[in-house]
């Protein structure tokens, strides 16, 4: 369990939503602005930036690793893919200032030490780490040296790489949530594997979210009925302005609709008990029960004929069947009668 200015995030707790900006704002700041306001209107808990500069990312440089493969921005340059994509960091004081006003939190995923050092001045109240730094240690001890809660994705990594940086934040001593996350984008729904959520809760022992690029909410809805305590999507104002996170991206009416969705799902997980349900005791009256379906006088026996369990529930339970055949009435019954040992003669063993 871990909290994010006051909000508590965890097993029993709900899902904690995370809109993520990324480059969705197309480089204009009205429209980071209108992320913020589209967040918070469909019941996000916070929206996140990504705080980097192209030259604290990568290299302007003309070798051919310097080029992405085999994604949705092959061919594409590093640099220059970062350089379009960045969030300029004398925006996020007042998208905070912003965020703050609407009761949203706003924090951000730092990619160097120089970004952890600016969040910090900005007084951001948690951090995440990406996926693709789960293996910078460094930068993973300078995050945790703030003090601040930690959500860290888990895609790339294999396990002994989560291991590594799992055991970086606790030696640490600092709380953190971690993410299952296929960074692919987007990510192929039979690849999410979110079975991995219960599994990685079981083997480090902290509370798992989701990081989700899959298309549409089902993968999240799912995840949260698999004990996703954190869900965070990627949000923008219209897919079709385009930008490199756009094919990946929930437009604002899609966004609220996954919250609600998680809502309803995370409310209905219940806690296992076995017992009906307090909204099902109008029901109860009307399973079956033993009934007289035939005019019966006193003296006569109880067959099949006329006695059957049928709806609703005011006569014997079904199970005492094999036990009234053959027993006498003490009186007249009429048909439609509830049966009741009442209604059977005084020999009756049952009664």
């Amino acid at each position: 369990m871990l909290t994010i200015n006051g909000r508590l995030i965890g097993p029993g707790e709900p899902p904690y939503v995370i809109a993520e900006m990324s480059c969705n704002h197309h480089g204009r700041y009205d429209e980071a602005e209108g992320i913020v306001s589209a967040a918070k209107e469909a019941g996000a808990d916070a929206v996140k930036l990504q705080t980097y500069t192209p030259d604290t990312m990568t290299l302007d440089a003309p070798q051919p690793w310097f080029r992405i493969k085999g994604t949705i921005w092959d061919g594409r340059g590093l640099y220059e893919l970062y350089r379009e994509a960045m969030t300029p960091w004398e925006w996020h004081a007042p998208l905070k200032k912003l965020a703050d006003s609407l009761g949203i939190h706003l924090f951000s995923s730092p990619f160097d030490a120089t970004a952890v050092d600016f969040l910090e001045n900005l007084g951001v109240p948690a951090y995440k780490i990406a996926s693709f730094e789960n293996g910078d240690l460094p930068l993973i001890r300078r995050v945790a040296a703030t003090g601040k809660p930690i959500i860290m994705s888990t895609g790339t990594a294999t396990p002994a790489e989560v291991d590594e940086a799992v055991n970086t934040l606790r030696a640490a001593n600092t709380s953190f949530v971690l993410l299952k996350c296929v960074s692919a984008y987007p990510a192929p729904p039979e690849e999410m594997n979110l079975s991995a959520i219960p599994a990685l809760a079981a083997r480090h022992r902290v509370p798992v979210g989701l990081s989700d690029h899959t298309l549409g909410s089902s993968v999240a809805v799912a995840g949260t009925a698999l004990g996703a305590c954190v869900i965070e999507k990627h949000l923008t104002l219209s897919r079709a302005a385009g930008g490199p996170d756009a094919p990946f991206s929930m437009e604002p009416a899609e966004f609220k609709e996954m919250v609600a969705s998680i809502r309803v799902a995370q409310t209905a997980i219940g806690d296992g008990s076995l017992e009906p349900a307090p909204s099902e005791a109008p029901s109860r009256a009307y399973r079956r029960s033993l009934f007289v379906v035939k005019d019966i006088q006193a003296g006569d026996a109880l067959t099949a004929e006329n006695v059957r369990a049928i709806r609703p529930g005011n006569g014997l339970a079904p199970r005492e069947y094999d036990a009234v055949l053959g027993r006498k009435a003490k009186a007249a019954v009429k048909r439609g009668t509830p049966l009741s040992w009442d209604l059977l003669a005084s020999e009756d063993p049952k009664r």
